[in-house]
């Protein structure tokens, strides 16, 4: 049995009448949601969206797809972050374990696709070909998303007229200096392969596993057969792998989702709820104005790709982790019909270096910092500043809280106060749940560029069963 073959009431889910019922109690739940804001202590709005909830469950809404699953889960979690916040920050372990599953496919997976997709393949022509015209893609994508992003923010100027104090500090910073090309260019060299796999450094296991996969290529074809074959073996298995561990997932995220709001409540949105809301404006641009458009030039059929991404994007959204939806991306894009040695490169390449996400909100939040202590930037000092992101958002994946690394450097840079990045911090939780997301949907997009570009995009490609649950 599948994931995907979890639904308990297949006629009541297909009537247009339970179908409105379920939007209705989306729409009951996030009027429950929002209320609190304006009104407080009144027990109506809690029942408000408990009555959400109740409606969507019954409709069955949640029940054809582990997608919907994770919706219904994402909801359930945020009522109960809202109800009992003590509660829910003590869930916090679950989130934790499911990441911890994900992030033990990781390593084996990307090796094991890499390998097989170059050794596999023999054509080492080819392999440096599709690394040479994704790192162009890439370029070209996230530039586009750090203009955008300094557009956003010159047009709502959220900065403005806000308030520095000290008390806007609401978490210690860590000791930062500013990141520079070589050490990025070190770090991404594996010294040792376990401590890569170890320490989950995603683009080191991919540069050995390159190296890897062109070595055997080069061994005579009677050596290279078992470990071939061991690397396909691997490279199922670990598929199989994650099947198994989505069964997990709806308890992970609601877990991750009741935390967030737990932790943080629904009042953190009030002080920064301009800065949040053109952030979320500006990624909603990008999906429609950058992505859209390329989408359509490169004849991605639009439908099947939204429902090939809609899961991992969903993950992203709620764990806040690109990782934590890598396999379940790199299975999808497979079942969409992009070659593995494909999709083995261009996503954890593009772990890196097409953060698309994180780009844009890194022009956005350094505009807003100058905003924020009354600095008046010229466009060609914003577009210096671009420059520089430019570079240093490259590394964004490897460090530690690495936007705000970034922030900090590129303030010290262009000679920015710190305190406005503390206030940052008030809402970077919530941030980061989308820029993550679109991070995924971004690298999702550029496998299937990236193969239509090679002309190797299978339009209707037949599914493998091991694949089969990724796209149900």
């Amino acid at each position: 049995m599948s994931v995907a073959s979890i639904n308990p009431s297949p006629s009541l889910q297909k009537s247009p009448a339970a179908r409105a019922i379920s939007k209705f109690g989306c729409l009951l739940f996030v009027a429950g949601a929002v209320l609190p804001a304006f009104l407080s202590g009144h027990a109506w709005i809690a029942a408000l969206r408990w009555t959400g909830l109740v409606a969507i469950a019954l409709t069955g809404l949640w029940g054809q797809s582990l997608t919907r699953w994770i919706f219904f889960a994402m909801l359930l979690g945020g009522e109960i972050g809202i109800d009992r916040p003590q509660f829910a920050e003590h869930l916090r372990v679950l989130s934790e374990i499911f990441l911890r599953l994900i992030k033990v496919i990781v390593a084996p997976l990307i090796f094991g696709t890499l390998v097989t997709g170059i050794a596999g393949h023999g054509n080492l022509r080819s392999v440096g070909r599709i690394g040479f015209k994704s790192l162009i893609y890439f370029e070209v994508v996230t530039t586009l998303a750090l203009l955008l992003g300094v557009a956003a923010i010159n047009l709502s100027r959220a900065g403005e007229g806000l308030a520095i104090s000290q008390t806007a500090v609401t978490a210690p910073v860590p000791a930062t200096a500013p990141l520079r090309w070589d050490d990025f260019l070190l770090h991404i060299v594996p010294e040792n392969i376990a401590k890569s796999v170890a320490e989950n450094q995603i683009l080191q296991v991919a540069v050995f596993a390159v190296l890897f996969g062109i070595a055997l290529a080069r061994v005579p074809e009677a050596k290279r057969a078992s470990m071939l074959k061991f690397c396909e073996s691997l490279t199922e298995t670990m598929f199989s792998f994650t099947n198994l561990v989505m069964y997990f997932a709806p308890v992970g995220v609601g877990a991750a989702i009741a935390f967030t709001v737990g932790h943080m409540g629904i009042g953190v949105l009030l002080p920064l709820g301009k800065l949040l809301l053109t952030g979320y404006c500006a990624l909603l641009a990008f999906l429609l104005l950058i992505l859209l458009p390329i989408s359509r030039i490169a004849r991605v059929p639009l439908i099947r790709f939204i429902k090939a991404v809609a899961e991992p994007a969903t993950i992203a959204f709620a764990t806040s982790a690109s990782e934590a939806a890598l396999p379940r991306a790199m299975e999808a894009m497979e079942a969409f019909g992009v070659p593995r040695r494909i999709v083995a490169f261009v996503i954890p390449a593009g772990y890196s270096f097409n953060l698309d996400g994180s780009t844009l909100y890194l022009a956005l939040a350094s505009i807003f910092v100058a905003q924020a202590a009354g600095m008046h930037m010229g466009w060609t000092e914003q577009l210096l500043m671009v420059f520089t992101l430019m570079l240093t958002s490259k590394g964004v994946a490897g460090v530690p809280r690495a936007v705000l690394v970034v922030l900090l450097a590129t303030a010290a840079t262009f000679h920015l106060p710190t305190e406005p990045i503390f206030i940052i911090l008030g809402i970077d939780a919530l941030m980061d749940m989308a820029r993550t997301s679109v991070n995924v949907i971004g690298n999702c997009l550029a496998c299937a560029v990236i193969a239509r570009w090679e002309g190797e995009l299978v339009d209707n490609p037949e599914v493998p069963p091991v694949l089969r649950a990724a796209v149900q």
